[in-house]
């Protein structure tokens, strides 16, 4: 579930976020998000909300990670909710450039989950800001099922055609 295209001010909005560090602008896109009758649905049945986790290094670099930011955002009503389970294991190149089967090789294995009890049966919902051919979300929905999650959503702020 996404808001639209990766274009326009949407895609403006994201580079704020992400290359700007315009903190704010993910409580304007998750409003935005919450505006969506499905979004709504998505989020309300959960047991925990996973923002697509960042490499170490490139965390330190950048200072935060934007999809910790907008999960945050999304579920402001729920403290508690957010979980850091789901960690990145390796670093792994920008997917920006790459192909769809250069992207699901470049993620493949890239993310393993702390012992969390609270991930047993859980549904889960990951949070990113674009998603182009779903490869990271797809591994990192994989890693949950096989840590024991029942279900994995997703939500993304856009949509990269």
């Amino acid at each position: 579930m996404s808001l639209g295209s990766y274009a326009g001010p949407l895609r403006d909005c994201v580079v704020a976020l992400k290359y700007q560090g315009r903190h704010r602008t993910a409580d304007r896109l998750a409003l935005r998000l919450l505006r969506i009758d499905r979004c709504r649905e998505i989020l309300e049945s959960a047991d925990l909300i996973i923002g697509v986790p960042l490499y170490k290094d490139r965390l330190r670099r950048r200072g935060f990670n934007q999809a910790d930011l907008l999960a945050k955002a999304l579920t402001k009503s729920r403290p508690g909710i957010v979980s850091k389970c789901l960690v990145r294991t390796r670093n792994t190149r920008s997917q920006t450039d790459l192909g769809a089967r250069e992207r699901r090789r470049n993620v493949l294995n890239a993310f393993s989950v702390r012992h969390d009890l609270a991930l047993r049966n859980a549904t889960v919902v990951l949070v990113d800001d674009v998603t182009t051919t779903g490869a990271t979300l797809r591994e990192c929905a994989s890693t949950l099922l096989a840590s024991g999650v029942r279900e994995v959503r997703s939500i993304t702020v856009a949509r990269a055609e």
